[in-house]
């Protein structure tokens, strides 16, 4: 750990980090920013080969102690900065006190899906809370990937990083050009593709089927329209969620959360 505090909020340094809350500058860069204490413990823990450096500042909370720890274990530069510095690192108007500046990775599609049973595919999702929201769910089911297809938002979005509380270090993600490329590589895995959407069949008769307890992806599609004619299309089918109170839909994230554990409670069962 250096012993020097950064303190110049306006620092070439510190505008370089700062700029990685840009798409462009992190895809120039190859860089994106993980801030709070629950994303960087989970960003050392999982995945430290990642790790650029760590930023945090001076106090006493526990988790300060713990990054620390995992740092110093995991041989990751950390620094100690002022909290106007921290400020404007961060994209949040709050910070929490640390940020870590990663590497992005790519992960192939064949990769993602090798021997994959459950799998969460992203078609044109762009609000970074929703994005980041299904992938948390996905991992807490015990998913084996997320797949961002087509135009859905960076998964190194700031905002997406933060929403997934560290969840996307802990299982493969990867981007497809297409959602027909994202099907494609699913189907060549050997999963059934379904698409999540209110015109579709009965969830609790394909459960019945016995349709969920085998390997499924899950294609969910953009928060204002849902999924095309064409997007359904290229799956094997249709499936919706069943409303038995008076409420119009399910927002995305909570639909996704359910049909993620519906399908891994089938599996399991199955097992």
């Amino acid at each position: 750990m250096s012993e020097t505090i950064l303190s110049n909020p306006k620092s070439a340094r510190v505008k370089r980090v700062a700029a990685l809350s840009r798409k462009k500058e992190r895809q120039e860069h190859g860089r994106f920013l993980v801030e709070g204490p629950q994303a960087v413990r989970e960003l050392l823990s999982y995945r430290p080969e990642l790790v650029d450096a760590v930023y945090a500042t001076m106090g006493t909370e526990p988790w300060q102690h713990e990054v620390d720890r995992l740092a110093s274990e995991q041989g990751a530069t950390l620094e100690r900065v002022t909290e106007p510095v921290l400020a404007a690192m961060c994209e949040t108007v709050n910070p929490q006190g640390v940020v870590a500046v990663a590497r992005c990775w790519e992960t192939t599609l064949a990769e993602a899906l090798e021997g994959a049973r459950l799998v969460a595919i992203l078609q044109e999702i762009r609000d970074p809370g929703n994005a980041g929201t299904v992938l948390r769910a996905a991992d807490a089911a015990g998913a084996d990937a997320v797949i961002f297809a087509g135009a859905s938002i960076d998964p190194f979005h700031p905002k997406v990083v933060r929403s997934t509380t560290g969840s996307l270090f802990h299982l493969p993600v990867a981007i497809a050009g297409s959602l027909a490329e994202a099907v494609d590589a699913a189907r060549a895995a050997g999963l059934t593709v379904f698409a999540a959407d209110v015109r579709g069949a009965d969830l609790l008769e394909a459960r019945a089927e016995g349709a969920l307890a085998r390997p499924v992806a899950w294609v969910f599609g953009n928060e204002a329209r849902g999924l095309g004619e064409d997007e359904r299309s290229l799956t094997d089918r249709s499936l919706r969620l069943p409303i038995f109170g008076a409420a119009e839909s399910l927002n995305l994230a909570t639909a996704a959360s359910v049909l993620l554990y519906e399908t891994a409670f089938s599996q399991r069962a199955a097992e």
